[in-house]
């Protein structure tokens, strides 16, 4: 098929690997892509696009609310041209707020629509960092989800406020995150763990945007409490606001040694820092999300903590292949943590377990080209 595939991310992070891996899988499928999308984008993982940050910076909620929106107004034209140029036999949109381009193209053109959506955005935007067109952005969002002709929610958390919100099952297809095996071929299982003197340790792990409400503070509290000739490590990979504070508590507690902040890594070493854990750390999530780090951990054999809530489930099971906690008591993911600490022979069932369920349900990122191609194929008979 020919895919007009369209999306408004601007940044190198976890949206853009999401991005890349499903379309080099469409690509692998032997489908043509057209892109329309933001064209001034980072080249580190890890980046913004400076313009966007400037602007957000200088400019009052309002002002970059209906800037969104004349964006969204100016990608579809962008999509009219590029659909008469190529004669697409579908489109493919990332949902974003402020975005009705593909839903104009559709009732223009008639062309199959399918709509990925990772987020209640609208929601997400005001409860977050507040929202001044809340009303505008509810209803473009909501006509959005129910002009599509496909939706792929990424939970069914997720499908439920679409339903909640009008649309129809037969329209709702649930598409969790994915990991790619290529990946995680030939990695060098030693290589990180030389790096930061972890030979012979135990390592928790963690990757992604580090926040305050990850209450990674509690862990560094907990490997305190060792002494510090059998203590545990703490191996952290990525970077974000809650990253000075424990580097701090570290200092604080004596344990710097035993923490160890890579920072943003490229996406081709993610496997490799994985290589390096025996015990990953998924301490918080929001209630509707996917977590792509949660299949990276599965892919990699770890043991994972994780809170006990319905999106979690719908991927882990508890003492199955993962140890999953009530997210209302931290003491509790401790509590787990220490017992994965103790008992080597759990943490090698539970990570067998974890990367066995990445077959058994398919959650990878060609498996779920292949559902959105034979969907695609299905709208054009």
């Amino acid at each position: 098929m020919k895919i007009l595939y369209h999306h408004r991310v601007a940044a190198q992070d976890g949206q853009s690997v999401h991005i890349t891996e499903l379309t080099n899988s469409f690509r692998a499928l032997g489908h043509e892509l057209i892109f329309v999308g933001p064209t001034l984008q980072p080249k580190e993982f890890g980046q913004q696009n400076k313009l966007l940050a400037f602007m957000r910076k200088i400019l009052p909620g309002f002002a970059q609310e209906l800037l969104e929106l004349a964006y969204g107004y100016r990608a579809y034209r962008k999509l009219a041209a590029a659909y008469r140029q190529h004669q697409p036999d579908i489109l493919y949109e990332r949902h974003n707020l402020f975005l009705p381009a593909g839903k104009i193209l559709k009732e223009k053109t008639g062309i199959p629509y399918l709509l990925e959506v990772n987020a209640p955005l609208a929601e997400e935007r005001a409860e977050h960092s507040g929202l001044h067109l809340k009303a505008l952005a509810d209803k473009l969002e909501v006509a959005t989800w129910q002009a599509a002709d496909m939706t792929f929610p990424v939970t069914n958390v997720l499908a439920d406020q679409l339903r909640e919100k009008g649309v129809q099952d037969d329209a709702i297809t649930i598409l969790h995150n994915g990991i790619n095996h290529a990946d995680y071929e030939a990695v060098d299982q030693q290589k990180i763990r030389q790096k930061f003197g972890l030979e012979g340790k135990v390592v928790l792990g963690f990757t992604g945007f580090l926040r305050e409400w990850h209450k990674l503070d509690r862990i560094i509290s907990l490997l305190a409490k060792f002494d510090p000739t059998d203590s545990p490590h703490l191996l952290v990979v990525g970077d974000g606001p809650a990253v000075e504070s424990c580097q701090q508590l570290a200092r604080h507690l004596k344990v710097q040694d035993r923490i160890h902040f890579a920072g943003f890594a490229k996406r081709a070493e993610i496997p490799e820092y994985l290589a390096a854990m025996d015990i990953a750390l998924q301490p918080a999530v929001t209630p509707y999300a996917s977590p792509l780090k949660l299949f990276e951990y599965m892919r990699s054999e770890l043991a994972i903590v994780a809170p006990d809530q319905p999106n979690i489930r719908e991927i882990l099971t508890d003492g199955e292949n993962a140890l999953l906690f009530s997210p209302a008591k931290p003491e509790a993911a401790e509590e787990e943590i220490l017992r994965l600490i103790q008992d080597p022979a759990l943490r090698k069932r539970l990570g067998a377990a974890a990367q066995r369920s990445i077959s058994a349900h398919a959650y990878t990122w060609l498996d779920n080209a292949k559902r959105i191609s034979q969907i695609a194929e299905s709208l054009l008979k």
